[in-house]
């Protein structure tokens, strides 16, 4: 159980990981979000469209700095 759990949490990471190092990339943001879409499914996370478009929005949400 152990095992699981560390190769959920490391794919996480992985997929977490390639998402920030496409947001800081300089294309556009819609370019982004697809790349980033593409590079889950490619990890093998079964999500529904709406699901992974909801995860990328997050993603992206936590990164944009706090307006003041």
């Amino acid at each position: 159980m152990k095992v699981t759990n560390f190769l959920a949490a490391f794919i996480g990471g992985a997929a977490v990981g390639a998402a920030l190092g496409l947001l800081f990339a300089p294309e556009k943001g819609t370019d982004t979000r697809a790349r980033i879409a593409e590079i889950i499914r490619k990890r093998g996370v079964k999500l529904t469209n709406s699901e992974l478009e909801a995860l990328v929005d997050d993603i992206a949400d936590e990164l944009q700095p706090a307006e003041a």
